[in-house]
């Protein structure tokens, strides 16, 4: 599966990531957007780094959609942890 592919699916994971850790978060939907893709490419990488596959299954397999709302959530947790520690600081 190509970059594009991830990107797509990316911004798609990326609500489907904010709908399961709601929360405000600052930036809005551009933000959103950039952590879906983001944890797209993280969970595309991550299989095949973790379970050692070449390529996800594809666009419409369910790994590959599991793979890259992993990948979202983790970013977006990560994003959290920075953004709360910039706001708290100042």
């Amino acid at each position: 599966m190509g970059i594009i592919a991830w990107i797509l699916i990316g911004l798609l994971a990326g609500a489907i990531a904010k709908a399961l850790m709601p929360g405000k978060d600052p930036g809005g939907c551009l933000i959103t957007m950039l952590i879906g893709i983001a944890g797209g490419l993280l969970g595309g990488w991550l299989g095949k780094v973790i379970f050692g596959v070449h390529s996800i299954n594809g666009f419409f397999h369910l790994s590959t959609w599991i793979a890259a709302v992993a990948g979202s959530v983790i970013v977006l947790a990560i994003y959290r942890l920075i953004a709360g520690r910039r706001r708290t600081s100042h």
